[in-house]
């Protein structure tokens, strides 16, 4: 017999189940069937907790969104407040759309025209900037998350078969991003030390 769950651990479950999906057979893996048979529930108890499968997405998209993000946000306030190295930012970033699947989806939901799921990611990181911009506002962050996302999203894409073809390292456009987010952070300390 099911355990009977509330309506809150039913969707985290299937949040869950849709995430374990993504990583292990990539998006198209997310459906409601597939879902629905990994939690042992009915494909109609997942259509009154999404709507749609479009619907599971979504809420798998700001569930992932959510969480990178507030390990992301975590990660730049210890490198502020320790002259930390802005590389564990960077990983953060690129483990959450390759290992993590945030790329994949992305780029799934694009190409099937459900741009709504996007819309989670989109307004989480943003929400993020806002508020690590807070007392920062001279700062570039909207520049550097813009670029650190876009790589982060290029290289879960092509950064494997593009760093073979080109004869570099696998790990070359992490170096790169770090690079780059160092060279901004220490722009601005620069400029307000001086």
């Amino acid at each position: 017999m099911k355990k009977r769950l509330t309506p809150e651990e039913s969707r985290f479950a299937a949040i869950e189940a849709a995430r374990a999906l993504l990583i292990e057979a990539g998006p198209q893996a997310v459906t409601l069937k597939a879902v629905s048979a990994r939690i042992g529930r009915t494909h109609a108890n997942l259509l009154h907790h999404f709507g749609s499968a479009a619907g599971l997405q979504k809420a798998l998209a700001k569930n992932l969104a959510e969480t990178v993000c507030e390990t992301i946000g975590a990660a730049v306030l210890k490198a502020r407040a320790e002259d930390g190295d802005p590389r564990e930012i960077v990983d953060l970033t690129f483990d959450a759309f390759g290992e993590q699947g945030a790329g994949a989806l992305a780029s799934w939901a694009i190409l099937t025209g459900n741009e709504d799921a996007l819309d989670p990611i989109v307004e989480t990181i943003h929400d993020l900037v806002d508020r690590l911009g807070q007392g920062h506002e001279d700062e570039p962050v909207h520049r550097d998350t813009l670029g650190l996302v876009l790589m982060a999203l290029g290289d879960a894409l092509l950064g494997g078969p593009m760093a073979s073809a080109l004869g570099l390292p696998r790990e070359s456009a992490r170096e790169i991003a770090a690079g780059q987010l160092r060279a901004s952070m220490g722009m601005r300390k620069a400029a307000n030390d001086g």
